[in-house]
């Protein structure tokens, strides 16, 4: 009887709504087919349901238009892309590439190339995008430099911000300067107070102060303009190691053995991946000991390292890599009971002294480790066979180093440069080179 009463629903639920001629023509249809059939279209509308629910949750870019523009309007920040977003409107926000609701992240066209523009966002904005003066009296973000400063001061903070974010390097007194000249918007030797304001929030980002210290090296996106603290950089032409990346709700749907296997069939061939982990170990070169000291990555994720239409590397996303100063004064002092308790952003961790109860400041993994755990799924498949073996013996013995002082210097420079060798070896004289 039971089962009786649940084909009868069946029926009532999968058959009712069609016609009864169009019911007469399908008699070989079966209600389990048709059950499918509404369970594949309940799916796809949920699918189409999350990915209107994301991208509303995480898309405000039409927010920070707003609020950015209000600003300008207003007298309080200036920067070399304000007339092009807010009065000219050449500079427009198009495709949503944002992660975050507080930090967005929007393709775009200016000046007839592809551009990437960012801005973040407070949390305590009204549905028109408006700072709300009972929880913020004013923009917070541009209380600095206040009215008065001279230019002495404003110099003077800047090296103070540099020295206690960098360290005390003895070149911090040129990135003073190449801060100076771009905050001078108009170019007439003066910093008014409210391109110093921009200057100073832009500084806030991580992300822009290392694209600031790590200019002229390649394999950083290139600085176009600003407007407060949105910047504009350059596109990278593929914004992650691999090209698909499957939306956070659908992963406990997609087996990790379906994603990974489409996108190695996706992947560029071999001698380019070469070509691409070349870049990205050139990079782990230029952010040990340069100029502005030592950075960390914090996040060696595939989704922050990109590559343009050559397959030379270049970091789509720097907002995880840190100043070594910085992890360092985290870690000072700080109490902890594991190793878990002395970690910095995603996976700089510390050990923690037991006894002590602090952490230690030295991180277990340095930056060379964490590219060749990276390296070890991207490079591997397809390698040539004459290849693989050595590639193997390489990529193990560097994800073994360790942060360690006394292995930093040599034994890292070593290993990077085996590697790079054994690959350019493969690929040089070739037209992948």
């Amino acid at each position: 009887m039971p089962s009786r009463a649940l084909r009868r629903l069946l029926h009532l639920v999968v058959l009712c709504p069609l016609s009864k001629g169009f019911q007469s023509r399908i008699p070989a249809i079966k209600v389990k087919y048709l059950l499918l059939a509404w369970l594949c279209v309940l799916g796809a509308s949920w699918v189409v349901y999350m990915q209107y629910a994301s991208y509303a949750e995480l898309c405000r870019g039409h927010v920070c238009h707003v609020v950015i523009c209000n600003h300008y309007r207003r007298g309080i920040i200036s920067g070399s892309s304000c007339k092009a977003l807010c009065d000219q409107r050449t500079l427009s926000l198009q495709r949503c590439m944002s992660t975050s609701p507080t930090y967005q992240v929007y393709s775009g066209q200016w000046k007839d190339r592809p551009v990437v523009i960012k801005c973040g966002l407070q949390e305590n904005l009204n549905v028109d995008g408006v700072p709300d003066p009972g929880l913020q009296p004013e923009m917070s973000l541009y209380d600095k430099p206040t009215r008065g400063t001279s230019m002495d001061e404003f110099r003077e903070m800047l090296h103070g911000f540099f020295k206690s974010n960098l360290g005390d390097q003895p070149s911090l007194n040129t990135l003073v300067e190449r801060v100076i000249a771009l905050a001078d918007v108009n170019r007439d030797g003066k910093v008014s107070l409210a391109e110093a304001k921009s200057a100073w929030a832009l500084l806030q980002i991580n992300e822009f102060l290392l694209m600031l210290a790590l200019q002229e090296k390649e394999h950083t996106p290139k600085l176009l303009g600003f407007c407060g603290d949105l910047y504009v950089t350059e596109r990278v032409a593929h914004s992650s190691l691999y090209r698909l990346d499957v939306p956070g709700y659908l992963r406990p749907l997609v087996p990790v053995a379906v994603s990974a296997g489409l996108n190695r069939w996706l992947a560029p061939a071999w001698p380019r991946r070469a070509r691409i982990t070349i870049g990205l170990l050139e990079f782990v070169e230029e952010i040990f000991h340069g100029a502005y000291g030592s950075f960390l990555m914090c996040d060696a994720s595939p989704r922050h390292v990109g590559y343009n239409g050559k397959y030379d590397c270049r970091m789509a996303d720097l907002r995880s890599v840190a100043s070594e100063a910085t992890v360092r004064g985290y870690l000072r002092g700080r109490h902890c009971e594991t190793n878990g308790d002395c970690v910095y952003g995603h996976d700089c961790t510390a050990t923690c002294d037991r006894l002590a109860k602090q952490c230690n400041t030295e991180v277990a993994q340095p930056n060379l480790a964490k590219v060749c755990m990276l390296l070890q799924d991207f490079l591997l498949f397809g390698a040539p066979s004459d290849l693989r073996g050595d590639l193997e013996k390489q990529l193990r013995t560097c994800v073994t180093l360790s942060g360690l002082a006394s292995q930093m210097e040599v034994h890292h420079s070593l290993v990077l440069n085996n590697l790079k060798t054994l690959l350019w070896k493969k690929i040089s004289n070739t037209q992948y080179s």
